[in-house]
This record gives structure tokens, C-alpha cells and sequence, in this order.
């Protein structure tokens, strides 16, 4: 058994992973060093590398199908924390050229740092706040002249505004709907418009929330849900459209909805997180779903994924 089969057997004897090492051997008893001995000990030592960080990608058939993205540029929005800054990680593992807009331009750079040093090269940060349209766009000029292209799209930005509905200041609302709803449409535009550009069977998400499927404000965990519920509608709805026009247009282009439910990200107050104790979802546990929509085959689109905490009730 070569030193590499060992590996797997000792880290990763789960999931059917033990396979590739079987398969290693076989190429071993047989003299038969091939492509795909090559392709599996390097498969196997970033699989290797990625379970020591304690980043789950639980299945050799869910990696191998990431192979057509290897290198391909996915945008995530409101990177620098919480789900985005997990999609970042994951997708970065799985070998995409990943392009993180936030805000906080050092929470970036803190992210970027916190990445294993063979992959830094591969996550690129831009200061962009996504209510801005001005911002958007020359943020997504770079990613087109610097990268090429965008082929994934993660809408995930999103804030929360303090106050009942019909108390709070329109300001807040504004914003609310500006950076939830209108940046995720301004940044949907251009990244469909360079997929469309290089005819590239691209892939956007929409980081939604399960208050995008129903109508609700429960007092006794959060009161102050206010403009961010019809905010999540909206985007329900704009996937949806954009779903539709896309088939209209006959463009191979997936769009995919998350909802999920309570994460523990900022954006949750901590009086919040007390309440709900360990029913609550980690922000992995959406990066998992947006890595399993991604590497689902070319023919299968995965519209809607719900995720919630095993007892919550919303």
C-alpha cells in the first residue's frame, strides 16, 4: 500500500472515501501509474488537508463534480463574516478563484490571512458595499478585467434595522431594502450579463432566509424582524423571475434559493442566540448546501434548499 492509501485509510475511512484508496492500490499491485493514480493522490491530499481544517466535503462524488470549476470565478457578497465568509473558505478549498465584496475591507484581509497558504492566491477581496450601485459596478469592472468573468454568484449581503415596522425610521427601512433586495438585483444583472458574454453555464444564488417563505415576527425571540421579512420576499420572488427569464432566454444558467433559518452569524443579536440556545444553524451549514447545489451534474438545477435547526419551530 503506498503512503498515500495509508493516509486515507487513517483520515478519511468514511463516506466511501476509502474507495479512491482502493483504487490507488490497485494501481499499485498492477504497475499501472496512470492519470488517474496521479489525479487521486492529489485529490487525496487536498482532502487530507481540508478535513485537518475541519472543512467538510463529505463525499468523493460531491468533489470530483466540482472538477468542471476548477478555476472559475465565483462572487460572494458580504464575505467578510458569518455565511459569506464560509462560502468563501469552502469554495477557495474546492479550487475556485474566489472574489469577496464586503464593507469591511480588513475583515477581508483578516479572511484572507486565515486561509491555508497554498490557497490565499486563490481569494481576491474588493471593498464594496452592494446599496451602492456606483460601487457594484466598478467592482464588478475589475473582476471582469483582472479575472475574466464571473461563472457563481452568492447574493448573501443582508443587514437588519432595529425597531417595529410602523415605528422606525424610513431611513432604516430604505436601507434595509436597498441592501438586501437592490443590491442582489444589481448584482445579479452583471453577473448574468457576463455569463451570457461568454455563453458560460454559470450558476447564481440567492442566500435567502426562511422569512422569504413566510410572513412572521415572533415576539418572543426577535420583535424587530420589521422591513427584513418583506425584504426576503422580495427576493424570493426575483429569483423566481429570474429563474423564468433565464429558460426564456434558453441560457444554461442555474439559479438556486437558500432559505435557511435562525444562523449563528452578527446580524443575530445575542439576547436572540441565547433564546434559541443550540437550535440554531452554523454559517458551514449554508456554505455545505451552496457546495452541494454547485456540484449537483450540468443537467440538474437545485431550485430551493430549506435548512433549519433539528427543533426549530419558524
Amino acid at each position: 500500500m503506498t503512503w498515500i492509501s495509508k493516509i486515507m485509510y487513517i483520515f478519511l475511512p468514511e463516506s466511501g472515501l476509502d474507495n479512491v484508496a482502493v483504487l490507488l492500490m490497485l494501481c499499485e499491485i498492477f504497475c499501472f501509474r496512470c492519470d488517474l493514480s496521479t489525479m487521486l493522490e492529489h485529490l487525496t491530499l487536498s482532502l487530507c488537508i481540508n478535513r485537518s481544517l475541519g472543512l467538510r466535503i463529505d463525499s468523493f462524488t460531491q468533489l470530483s463534480s466540482m472538477d468542471r470549476w476548477q478555476n472559475r470565478v465565483a462572487v460572494i457578497t458580504g464575505a467578510s463574516s458569518g455565511i459569506g465568509a464560509a462560502c468563501a473558505k469552502v469554495l477557495v478549498a474546492a479550487g475556485l478563484q474566489v472574489v469577496g465584496l464586503a464593507r469591511r475591507t480588513e475583515r477581508l484581509e483578516q479572511l484572507r490571512q486565515s486561509l491555508p497558504k497554498e490557497q490565499q492566491a486563490r481569494f481576491h477581496q474588493r471593498t464594496c458595499d452592494v446599496s451602492a450601485e456606483a460601487q457594484v459596478n466598478s467592482a464588478f469592472e475589475w473582476i471582469e478585467q483582472q479575472l475574466g468573468g464571473i461563472d457563481v454568484l452568492i447574493n448573501n449581503a443582508g443587514i437588519l434595522r432595529d425597531g417595529h415596522l410602523l415605528d422606525m425610521p424610513t431611513k432604516d427601512i430604505t436601507d434595509v431594502l436597498q441592501t438586501n433586495l437592490m443590491g442582489s438585483i444589481y448584482c445579479t444583472k452583471l453577473a448574468a450579463s457576463s455569463m451570457r458574454r461568454r455563453q458560460m453555464a454559470g450558476h447564481l444564488f440567492f442566500i435567502n432566509s426562511t422569512a422569504g417563505l413566510a410572513g412572521y415576527n415572533p415576539g418572543h425571540i426577535d420583535p424587530s424582524l420589521n422591513i427584513y421579512t418583506p425584504s426576503k420576499f422580495a427576493l424570493t420572488a426575483v429569483h423566481e423571475i429570474c429563474r423564468q427569464e433565464l429558460i426564456t432566454q434558453k441560457l444554461k444558467i442555474k439559479t438556486t434559493s437558500i432559505f435557511p433559518g435562525w444562523v449563528s452569524t452578527e446580524i443575530v443579536p445575542d439576547e436572540t442566540k441565547a433564546q434559541l440556545g443550540d437550535v440554531i444553524l452554523q454559517a458551514d451549514d449554508v456554505a455545505q448546501a451552496v457546495l452541494y447545489a454547485l456540484s449537483t451534474p450540468p443537467h440538474t438545477q437545485v431550485q430551493e434548499i430549506t435548512l433549519r435547526a433539528v427543533g426549530e419551530w419558524y
